[in-house]
C-alpha cells in the first residue's frame, strides 16, 4: 500500500447467508479524498461498508487501513483504529439526548476536555443540534437525525468516515446542506471519506473519485470529473440522454469560441 492510500479492499466477497451480495470487489481510498460508490438498490453498496465497519465479515479478500489488514475485526475495534460509520437510516439513540448521543459517539476516548471542545465543534458545524441539545433524539426531524448520526461519528475524530446514503428521505434543500457540511469537515479537518450515494448527481459533485457497482461488481471507476462526461453515466444515473448530452458539450464548446 503506497503513503497516500489509506484505505484498499481487494477482491472481497461478502455475503448475506446463502446470497452474495459483493463479488471480487477492489477499490482504494487516498487520504483526505472524498471516495463516492455508485449504484442502484441492491448493488452492494451498503455491504461495502458494513464489511469495512467489521458488521460483516467477507468469505474471500482483504480489507487494508493505514497498513494495517482489518477484515473479521470487531465493528468495536475497528472504530478504535480510526473508523466511524454513519448507518442507511441514521439510526440515532431516540431516547437519549442530542448531547448524550454525542457522547456516546466519543465512547472510545478518556480526554474529557477534548470531548467537550469536540461537542462544541460539532455545534458550530450543526447549530441545530446546539439548539436541541437537550432534547431527545428521537424528537428530532429527519434531517436533524441525519445531522447527528455525522456529528456523533465525527465525535471518534475518525481518520476515515463510511457515510452509508446521507441523502435518503431528505428534501433537495436539507440534501444540499448536509453535503456542504460533509465537503467543509472534509476540507477543513482533512478527514478521508467514503461515500455510498444514491443520488450520483450530489454525490459526483461532492465526491473526488468514483467507483460505479453493478450487481455486486465494480464495472467503472475514475475521477468524479470523468465520470460526469460519460454517456452512459449522465444517461443511467443523471437522466441526460446520450444524443442530449454530446449536444450539450457541442453548445458549451461553441460557446467558449464566441
Amino acid at each position: 500500500m503506497t503513503d497516500d492510500v489509506i484505505l484498499r479492499l481487494s477482491n472481497i466477497e461478502s455475503s448475506y447467508g446463502p446470497v452474495q451480495a459483493i463479488r471480487g470487489v477492489s477499490l482504494e481510498v487516498r487520504k483526505g479524498s472524498i471516495v463516492t460508490v455508485l449504484g442502484a438498490n441492491g448493488a452492494g453498496k451498503t455491504t461495502i461498508l458494513k464489511t469495512i465497519s467489521g458488521i460483516i465479515d467477507p468469505q474471500k479478500g482483504s480489507v487494508w487501513f493505514d497498513g494495517e489488514e482489518i477484515q473479521c475485526r470487531d465493528p468495536d475495534w475497528v472504530v478504535r483504529r480510526g473508523i466511524s460509520h454513519v448507518p442507511e437510516g441514521r439510526e440515532v439513540f431516540p431516547m437519549l439526548s442530542v448531547r448524550d448521543n454525542l457522547l456516546m459517539g466519543a465512547f472510545t476516548r478518556r480526554d474529557s476536555a477534548g470531548v467537550a471542545a469536540d461537542i462544541e465543534r460539532m455545534y458550530a458545524y450543526f447549530p441545530i443540534l446546539c439548539e436541541r441539545a437537550g432534547q431527545e433524539a428521537g424528537q428530532l426531524s429527519g434531517g436533524q437525525q441525519q445531522m447527528l448520526a455525522i456529528a456523533r461519528a465525527l465525535m471518534s475524530r475518525p481518520r476515515l468516515l463510511l457515510l452509508d446514503e446521507p441523502s435518503l428521505g431528505l428534501s433537495p434543500k436539507l440534501t444540499k446542506e448536509i453535503f456542504a457540511i460533509v465537503r467543509r469537515v472534509n476540507r477543513e479537518e482533512g478527514t478521508t471519506m467514503l461515500l455510498v450515494e444514491q443520488n450520483a448527481s450530489i454525490a459526483l459533485a461532492t465526491a473526488d473519485f468514483g467507483y460505479v457497482l453493478e450487481v455486486g461488481r465494480v464495472v467503472m471507476e475514475d475521477s468524479c470529473e470523468a465520470l460526469l462526461r460519460k454517456d452512459d453515466i449522465r444517461e443511467f444515473y443523471l437522466g441526460i440522454k446520450a444524443e442530449s448530452a454530446r449536444g450539450e458539450r457541442r453548445w458549451k464548446k461553441k460557446k467558449q469560441w464566441r
